[in-house]
């Protein structure tokens, strides 16, 4: 399984953009939110299961889940919350490793926004953080999403606070200015994962 780098950060916190930059780079990408959409496919076993369990309601006129509807229920009842959780969590861990198992790069990045949240830790080499000051976040979410300043607020106090993030982070990237000040943080990083990856392979390895 190649050197595995999970990239973790809040809503709204760029998490996209710096994957990008990495995959730009040449860094193959595994993407927890990807995974879970083609999970949920027309079609597929599993939208199959949430359609009947949560009603018909929740599919759109071309068969897509409506993902807001369901955001919304979630978000206001728990136990649904933790259903869907069992649901989709083991599945998409499985296609996960799946995929990293197959990738022959020397490190790959692991986009997974719910990290921390849902206690995956330990299953990558690294933990790089995406951070900006809350306010940035909820600016952006606002902007991105149009949702109101209070739905941000529930979003984000859903999720890991800053502090509980940044606790567990190997590394972190600050992307509160432009997108163009990204491009050599990540180019020092990329150089440093290729380091880390080369080490980890070799039989003697060498310190970080």
């Amino acid at each position: 399984m190649a050197y595995t780098v999970a990239l973790t950060g809040g809503i709204g916190s760029g998490k996209s953009t710096v994957a990008d930059a990495f995959a730009r780079l040449g860094v193959p990408l595994v993407d927890a939110d990807v995974i879970a959409r083609q999970l949920v496919a027309p079609g597929s076993p599993v939208l199959a299961q949430i359609v009947a369990h949560f009603g018909a309601a929740l599919l759109q006129a071309d068969g897509q889940l409506d993902r807001a509807a369901l955001r919304q229920i979630i978000f206001t009842h728990p136990s649904e919350k933790a259903w869907l959780d069992a649901l989709l969590h083991p599945q998409i861990q499985a296609e996960t490793r799946h995929q990293l198992a197959h990738i022959s790069a020397p490190y790959a990045l692991w986009v997974v926004p719910l990290l921390v949240e849902n206690r995956l830790t330990t299953q990558a080499d690294r933990i790089l953080v995406v951070d900006l000051p809350i306010e940035q976040q909820l600016a952006r979410t606002q902007a991105r999403d149009g949702v109101s300043r209070e739905q941000a607020q529930r979003i984000l106090a859903a999720q890991a606070t800053r502090q509980q993030r940044l606790a567990w982070a190997d590394d972190i990237i600050d992307n509160s200015g432009s997108a163009e000040a990204l491009i050599p943080q990540v180019a020092a990083l990329h150089r440093h994962y290729l380091a880390l990856a080369q080490a980890a392979s070799s039989p003697t390895g060498s310190p970080a």
